[in-house]
């Protein structure tokens, strides 16, 4: 059973699969007066467990993570009902990422190389309910928007997509993949094909290349 809340502490959960990452991350957050970090998690999936039992208020997650990337946990995280805000944090400086995160209802953004500049600032708009994105990624998102607008070049794959293509990349099988993401195997080679052809692929090869292009799984 968990402990009554004390509105007065803000309970953060980090979410990233490189240790001194997290290291990093904790002693800025528990700097901050009546900041805890409630858990630390090192994949996607572990995030979400640890947020059901911990009940945070903010949740930071690396968006490259393992089994479960840092979008799908925030959806996740939304179809719970959990009042936890997310904040992404992401070394690649992306169009595409960012457009994918705003659809998912991400109201947090930074980049990695701003994280000890930003990273309290960020925490305190999501607890005040505002969102909050650097300039550095504004600018990128609106620069990038205006370019693959001039030269739109295929469809951008749905974040259900983009989890089973990363899935997929680092040799999950369909039905490891249903598993993990809680679908069936039928809906998996679904989601697979339609990136495909999304793609205009026709082997997992060309996928896996994909997914390291996009930065989806480390090359």
């Amino acid at each position: 059973m968990l402990a009554p809340r004390n509105d007065a502490v803000k309970r953060i959960l980090i979410a990233d699969d490189h240790e001194v990452v997290r290291s990093g991350l904790r002693a800025i957050v528990e700097a901050r007066p009546n900041w805890i970090v409630t858990a630390e998690a090192s994949d996607g999936e572990q995030a979400i467990a640890l947020a059901l039992e911990t009940r945070p208020d903010v949740i930071i997650a690396d968006y490259s993570m393992p089994l479960v990337n840092g979008l799908e946990v925030s959806r996740r995280i939304k179809a719970l009902q959990l009042r936890a805000e997310v904040l992404i944090l992401t070394m690649h400086e992306s169009e595409e990422i960012l457009s994918e995160a705003l659809l998912t209802g991400v109201r947090g953004f930074l980049l990695k190389s701003d994280a000890r500049k930003h990273l309290i600032s960020a925490i305190e708009a999501l607890l005040d309910g505002r969102p909050y994105f650097t300039s550095v990624v504004l600018e990128k998102l609106l620069t990038d928007y205006r370019l693959n607008k001039q030269n739109k070049s295929g469809a951008l794959l749905t974040s259900r997509e983009q989890n089973v293509v990363q899935l997929i990349a680092e040799g999950h099988t369909n039905k490891a993949i249903s598993s993990i993401l809680k679908l069936s195997v039928k809906t998996v080679e679904t989601h697979r094909a339609s990136a495909m052809r999304k793609l205009g692929m026709s082997s997992t090869a060309e996928l896996v290349r994909y997914a390291i292009r996009k930065k989806l799984v480390a090359p």
